[in-house]
């Protein structure tokens, strides 16, 4: 009876240092709306093949997939963190206060975040300081920041549309929300050197300015990018913002605004020429890797030539493919599992 009670101390102990996952039989991936379409048909495919049950795939958004990914070890948090941004140091640290360590970063391609409207809507031709200029809570006028005036884009830019400002996008919580923020409404305001001084000398106060965006004309319309779109086709002269992907799906119903004179294309977006284009990236701990059931084929699926190759399974479904030496690179990582270095930012 000792020597069955040791064993079973013993594995506990075991247990609890490896972080095991003995009671969950799947992978548990979450976060990033943006990749969670790529992510699902990733699942569904590595069930086919290797006949293990399904990943369980969650879109909470960039930021809540990984605060759930950092809140802890073990079966209660997922395996992976679904990303469309960097992750932060902020979020690192945060990680490793619940003792999440060794994570491995995975790029898995680019996207580009459009601006839409309904199919049969104006055409919107935006320069990044339109953007600024017309959802910034705060924007500047007469060389001081004032509370955002504008109430039509005809008022922000002659030649736009003399619709109102009524711009769908996702909330917070969002990686997609994040780049955008950061990609048009940061470096539409670094067009005025007012706020580029700003930035130059106190990067921290230019976000406080300039950061936040208005309440009375950007709507927060949640995780779903889908819905987003149902919003576009019943609402006339709205707008929505949400990634490539689900432009590319929905060409029937809505149409994308040109950014700098540049449309959202996979070649834009490929290049960097496309002003709003970013990078993917899927979060892996690599403790659970040999315990989590499946978790090792779940991410070799993942960074296939089949998946994310050029003219993977998922550039059809929106992704755009990582350059081929960079696909190359990520297969070798997959397999070697290099620590992500604590970011700078």
């Amino acid at each position: 009876m000792k020597k069955i009670l040791g064993m079973a101390a013993a594995t506990a102990v075991l247990a609890m240092a490896t972080g095991a996952n003995a009671a969950r039989d799947y992978v548990w991936a979450a976060g990033s709306s943006t990749v969670f379409p790529f992510s699902t048909r990733v699942a569904e495919n590595f069930a086919k093949k290797t006949g293990k049950k399904a990943p369980k795939i969650e879109s909470l958004g960039t930021g809540g997939g990984i605060k759930l990914f950092c809140s802890g070890t073990g079966e209660g948090f997922p395996d992976i963190a679904n990303a469309s941004r960097p992750m932060k140091r902020a979020e690192f640290d945060a990680c490793a206060q619940k003792g999440v360590k060794d994570i491995v970063q995975i790029k898995i391609g680019f996207d580009g975040i459009v601006i839409a409207t309904d199919k049969d809507g104006a055409d919107y031709n935006f320069k990044v300081e339109h953007l600024y200029l017309g959802l910034a809570a705060q924007v500047l006028k007469g060389g001081a920041f004032v509370k955002n005036p504008y109430q039509n884009w005809d008022d922000v830019g002659a030649g736009l549309p003399g619709n109102r400002i009524q711009v769908y996008g996702p909330p917070p919580t969002s990686g997609t929300r994040d780049a955008f923020v950061e990609l048009a409404i940061e470096a539409g305001a670094r067009k005025f050197p007012t706020a580029d001084a700003i930035r130059s000398d106190n990067e921290k106060k230019f976000k406080q300015l300039v950061d936040p965006l208005r309440n009375d004309g950007w709507i927060d319309a949640g995780e779903n990018d889908n819905a987003i779109v149902g919003t576009l086709t019943k609402t006339p002269g709205a707008l929505g913002v949400f990634g490539y992907s689900f432009l590319e799906e929905n060409m029937d119903k809505v149409k994308g605004a040109t950014v700098n004179g540049l449309r959202p294309t996979a070649q834009t977006i490929a290049d960097g020429s496309y002003p709003l284009s970013r990078s993917l990236f899927i979060y892996v701990k690599k403790a659970n890797v040999g315990v989590t059931p499946g978790l090792r084929e779940f991410i070799d699926e993942f960074v296939s030539d089949a998946a994310t190759g050029r003219g993977g399974y998922l550039q059809s479904r929106g992704l755009i493919p990582l350059p081929p030496g960079q696909h190359d690179g990520n297969k070798a990582a997959a397999k070697a599992l290099p620590i992500f270095a604590r970011p700078a930012s």
